[in-house]
């Protein structure tokens, strides 16, 4: 629950809020700024006498998009990771995202100098980073969902210690017996008689020997059953996502199929067309160069 509050705030107060008045305000500010130190008259003819790329030049200098993609790694993190104990984070995501699109449209056109347009293959090693948190992201939750939940333990109640295959006496089975009499000095209760009678036994949550056993207050085999079929179900969930996620993979190239056909016939007309001018040069070589070659005369002819 304390994780659901935290990551509401982060999501809804943090990145919602306070992030995109940020992307709005501080260029803002900026820009009010350096108009104070101009003077009015003299930035007025400079509107008139300067074109849009020099009056660009007042603008915010571009720092680069390394804020901008830190900021989606974060909030993709953030929603991978622990989903499923905030399973309303993706949309928090999702309107924080309609937003910021606008707000950065803005910010690039109005308040900022144009970046100078660079050819690159791909988001580089941020790619990386969105294929290891996801990777990550599978673990996690894998874990959150086994150990944080009674998901398990139903299961395993169900399937092995249940009589007629039903839950049927499952939050008997989860609480473990306490002997009043073995609590430490000054931790026992104050008023051992509030209920009217005296308490021998409590129960409590967990899954331990009981007093009367050999081994009292251990972790009893059922405990034992219950982790091994956590740390299963770990392992199979993520088998199981990767495999689904490499199935995806397959089924949905990154390239389209009619475009990697022409890329294909592309290749291959660009080596015929390579074979021709081997051949063509082989050719020539062997049965000679046939350009007429120029008349060379003699000085002394000439004299």
């Amino acid at each position: 629950m304390e994780l659901c509050i935290q990551l509401c705030i982060t999501m809804l107060g943090k990145q919602l809020i306070q992030n995109n008045l940020f992307e709005i305000g501080v260029p803002k500010l900026k820009k009010m700024l350096r108009q104070r130190k101009i003077d009015k008259k003299h930035q007025e003819e400079l509107n008139k006498t300067l074109h849009r790329h020099e009056k660009d030049h007042f603008l915010g200098p571009f720092v680069g998009l390394n804020p901008e993609y830190m900021e989606m790694i974060i909030q993709f993190g953030m929603v991978t990771l622990f989903v499923a104990s905030f399973p309303l984070a993706p949309l928090f995501a999702l309107l924080n995202n309609v937003i910021e699109i606008r707000l950065d449209a803005k910010k690039f056109v109005t308040e900022l100098r144009r970046p100078i347009a660079v050819r690159a293959k791909d988001i580089g090693i941020w790619y990386t980073l969105l294929r290891g948190i996801s990777k990550v992201a599978v673990i996690v939750n894998a874990f959150v969902i086994s150990f944080t939940s009674d998901f398990i333990p139903r299961l395993v109640y169900q399937h092995m210690y249940s009589a007629d295959g039903t839950l049927h006496g499952f939050v008997n089975h989860t609480l473990s017996y306490f002997n009043v009499s073995h609590f430490q000095p000054g931790t026992e209760p104050m008023k051992p008689m509030h209920l009217g009678y005296k308490v021998e036994v409590c129960r409590y949550k967990d899954y331990r020997d009981p007093p009367w056993s050999a081994t009292p207050y251990e972790f009893s085999r059922e405990f034992w059953a219950i982790l091994a079929a956590r740390l299963a179900f770990v392992i199979v969930f993520q088998n199981v996502v990767m495999l689904m996620s490499d199935f995806v993979d397959w089924l949905i190239p990154d390239i389209p199929k009619d475009i990697s056909i022409q890329i294909h016939k592309e290749r291959n007309l660009v080596v015929e067309l390579f074979m021709k001018e081997e051949r063509g040069k082989k050719y020539r070589n062997t049965i000679g160069d046939p350009s007429p070659q120029p008349l060379c005369s003699h000085p002394s002819s000439q004299a």
